[in-house]
């Protein structure tokens, strides 16, 4: 059975690569959008749209490594799978440390891109599915209290009842109620879920 279809968002400047790429991709199943330059895949894109970005490292006007980096400044956070004629290895460990699934060398192998495609297009998925659950854990964490958020603050950091109750000037019992409600109000039934929630919550923010 052929992986879930995705949309494979295909740039290469070379016209006979670019078809044979889309021919081969199609047959797959895949859902793609060829494009001769950065520009034009740049204009056509939509926010929001899920897939994965094929993409040639030496076009003209704007090279890959270059779109690569823009479209990581407009926080547009495509999986992307590298194609290069001429491809060093510092090249490649500069594409990989910014975020690339693979970086594969022209001329690129059938099964060695369909594979590489299919890891972007679940990466894809598991980002999309990190992404809702941070908005679902951002919208219970808004509904506790101040108070609440010092408690959780507390038993995410390990601390004890009776730590976090002279941290915040008050009784061990009024801790007790307030870390139920925040359990109940995040939806976690035990420390350790909550501290995975905190930790997802944290990263969110910083993206």
């Amino acid at each position: 059975m052929k992986d879930r279809p995705g949309i494979v968002f295909l740039l290469d400047d070379e016209p006979g690569m670019l078809k044979a790429l889309e021919r081969l991709l199609r047959a797959e199943g895949f859902d793609v959008r060829p494009f001769a330059r950065a520009r034009d895949f740049l204009e056509a894109y939509r926010p929001g749209e899920d897939g994965c970005l094929v993409l040639d490292v030496s076009m003209p006007e704007l090279d890959g490594m270059e779109l690569q980096r823009q479209l990581a400044q407009a926080g547009i956070s495509l999986p992307v799978v590298f194609l290069t004629g001429r491809g060093d290895i510092p090249m490649s460990v500069r594409a990989m440390k910014a975020g690339a699934v693979d970086f594969l060398t022209k001329p690129v192998n059938d099964s060695d891109l369909l594979r590489a495609v299919r890891a972007a297009l679940r990466e894809a998925d598991e980002r999309r599915a990190a992404i809702a659950e941070a908005a679902v854990l951002g919208a219970r964490f808004q509904r506790l209290t101040p108070r609440e958020r010092e408690v959780m603050g507390g038993v995410v950091a390990g601390k004890l009842n009776k730590q976090i109750a002279a941290d915040l000037g008050t009784g061990e019992q009024n801790i007790k109620v307030h870390r139920g409600r925040v359990m109940r109000k995040m939806g976690v039934s035990s420390v350790a879920d909550l501290v995975r929630a905190a930790q997802k919550l944290a990263t969110a923010r910083e993206c």
